[in-house]
């Protein structure tokens, strides 16, 4: 495929709001994870919750869409210089030609479950004030990303589970290369809800500690929340020093929410992604795992990722750090990726002490300071939806 060039990119999460949080993080190496206190919940977990999102309403033209993840869109779009990014890109190409596609998983649905508690006893009539269009509907941070861009060119919501904000990637790469649009703001924007915490918590699948990817003690995940944005581009038009080589997607159709044992359909992505970008397994640099601290998650991305590169390349997941931000993970991962790139450097897998003996790739237990290329980024969602990403640096 022709590469597309990552002109800007912007990233919000517990660690901190915007790029130089997240990297400062992971340089002091500090988690943010925290034990659960998101608000109306009694939870042994930790989450990785941003701060001041509740006292952060959307306002003005756009009041309609008010609720917390259109909050999260908001102030993850406002950070690093990326509103004028796009900005500058809408009077290169016209409001018309940059299409906007995100991935997530719940949407506004806390604003749902809240209208749900303040229905009227009597008649069960929900308050008149919920607006599920503007909120809770999937394509409703889509619907409300283009409107606070000022864009009017193709868009849509992809939700996929936990590989929606990757396999946005794939669906620009087509339109561009389509022609239908010459440039296209992607990314994905997830955020704490009680369908989640407690949704996750019934399937006994919530840790009572940070997460602890591959780790041999590890007892699965700890939610997160994130909003984090990319501006694609065609090479004679970008500016960016990193660039989307290749995408890979499977299904792996074998079960509702438990991946594949033998991870198949995340080694079909894998050599996708590696096809598409012209590189073989030798090129990549780093691998950014899905890593969500499952058993059988980390147990089946491992068998695919070690039978392709063996345990030549280094891998870490950083959940331990944000938590599985779910709708939002692949986003992170790209731009930690693109961290990655640009410093030079490997985040370790935060919380893994001791690497789980059945586990045969290289698990990045402390950072690694090299250069780094190319990275394979890797998201796996519920259904076997699998996506990966290869970036590098642009030639």
């Amino acid at each position: 495929m022709q590469p597309l060039i990552i002109s800007a990119f912007t990233l919000t999460n517990c660690l901190g709001r915007g790029l130089n949080a997240t990297s400062a993080a992971l340089r002091e190496q500090r988690s943010g994870l925290r034990h659960c206190d998101f608000p109306g919940t009694e939870l042994d977990t930790y989450i990785g919750r941003i701060d001041g999102i509740e006292n952060e309403p959307v306002s003005g033209r756009l009041s309609d869409y008010d609720c917390r993840n259109n909050r999260l869109a908001r102030i993850g779009l406002e950070q690093d210089g990326f509103v004028q990014a796009v900005e500058s890109a809408r009077r290169r190409y016209g409001p018309e030609r940059i299409a906007v596609i995100l991935g997530t998983s719940t949407s506004g649905i806390l604003e749902t479950e809240s209208a749900y508690r303040r229905r009227n006893p009597e008649t069960g009539a929900l308050p008149p004030d919920f607006r599920y269009r503007q909120t809770q509907n999937t394509f409703s941070v889509g619907d409300f990303t283009r409107r606070y861009l000022d864009l009017q060119g193709p868009a849509s919501v992809v939700s996929t589970a936990c590989s929606s904000s990757s396999k946005v990637f794939a669906s620009a790469a087509r339109l561009i290369q389509t022609g239908l649009c010459d440039a296209a703001v992607v990314g994905g924007v997830d955020s704490l809800c009680f369908t989640t915490l407690y949704g996750f918590t019934a399937l006994e699948l919530v840790s009572s500690t940070p997460c602890r990817p591959a780790d041999a003690d590890r007892n699965d995940i700890s939610i997160g929340e994130a909003a984090g944005f990319a501006l694609l581009e065609k090479p004679e038009r970008g500016t960016g020093d990193i660039a989307l080589l290749g995408y890979g997607e499977s299904t792996d159709a074998y079960h509702m929410s438990s991946p594949h044992p033998d991870g198949l359909g995340a080694a079909e992505a894998m050599n996708k992604a590696m096809q598409r970008a012209g590189i073989d397994p030798g090129a990549i640099d780093y691998i950014n795992l899905h890593g969500t601290a499952t058993k059988a998650n980390d147990a089946a991305e491992d068998k695919a990722v070690s039978g392709i590169f063996g345990a030549a390349v280094p891998c870490s997941s950083i959940k331990g750090w944000t938590g599985h931000t779910l709708g939002a993970a692949g986003i992170v991962n790209v731009i930690v990726g693109c961290l990655s790139i640009r410093e030079n450097f490997v985040p370790r897998s935060l919380n893994t002490e001791r690497v789980d003996p059945e586990i045969a790739s290289w698990i990045a237990t402390e950072e690694l300071r090299r250069p780094v290329r190319t990275v394979l980024c890797n998201a796996f969602g519920f259904g076997g939806n699998n996506a990966s990403l290869v970036l590098g640096k642009r030639s």
